[in-house]
């Protein structure tokens, strides 16, 4: 994978691992950050102060996802239609709505991150390895996969046994994945509004998912079907290595 010019409606797969494979958040609390960076950084202008805007806001009731009254009018960079955080890195679905929008997106995440996990934790130097990786995304068929392949066998990893055991277990592992909070994954496998859509435009990928029997069927056929295995899902994990 790696950097290229995108043009405006181009449809991106973006990935970024810590430095050394080490990893990148050391808390449910970093984890959360992620999400609200998802939301909230995702933005033409965000306040100087906008994290200790939101603490406000949350204390007067509202949920981390909900926008301060005082901000003005919300102008994305980017549409994020699937995301998923692991332990060590973290793969995002974009389309680029303004021009130069995945860069300068990515450009406030890695800035945001490195500087909140240095303060945090006394350290110094670069969080992730390098820059951001990223691919255009061309054909329906391979997009169809990428979802798979960053909202499914990513999660799946994660069950206790891994993907083995998470295809030999589907239903129960459908529900434990259903219920993991830092991937969209939870977002098209259920029709029950969250707040953490906030962070989500679905775009295509809801047009492909129309509902949540739908994406089950091709979750489980990705699964019981080994579809983890074959060599267009093979080539992701290559190129994010």
């Amino acid at each position: 994978m790696r950097k290229e010019p995108f043009v405006v409606g181009s449809y991106v797969h973006v990935l970024n691992r810590g430095a050394k494979k080490m990893p990148i958040t050391r808390s449910a609390r970093d984890q959360w950050r992620f999400l609200k960076i998802l939301c909230h950084l995702n933005d033409s202008f965000i306040s100087e102060h906008w994290e200790d805007e939101l603490d406000k806001n949350v204390e007067l009731g509202a949920s981390l996802f909900d926008r301060p009254p005082e901000w003005r009018e919300k102008e994305p960079l980017v549409a994020i239609l699937a995301y998923t955080l692991m332990p060590n890195h973290f793969h995002l679905v974009l389309k680029e709505i303004k021009e130069g929008g995945v860069s300068r997106f990515m450009q406030k995440l890695g800035n945001s991150m490195t500087g909140h996990f240095n303060l945090k934790y006394k350290e110094s130097g670069g969080l992730f390895q390098g820059s951001y990786k990223a691919k255009c995304i061309g054909e329906d068929n391979y997009f169809r996969y990428l979802a798979m392949y960053v909202m499914v066998k990513n999660v799946f990893e994660l069950y206790p046994g891994g993907l083995e055991r998470a295809a030999r277990e589907f239903d129960r592992a459908y529900v434990w994945a259903s219920e993991y909070r830092f991937s969209s994954f939870a977002d098209y496998a259920s029709a029950q509004v969250k707040p953490a859509q906030k962070i989500l435009e679905k775009d295509l990928l809801g047009e492909m998912f129309s509902t949540p029997a739908e994406f089950k069927s091709f979750v489980r056929e990705f699964m019981i079907g080994r579809k983890f295995e074959d060599p267009a899902v093979l080539a992701l994990s290559l190129e994010s290595e």
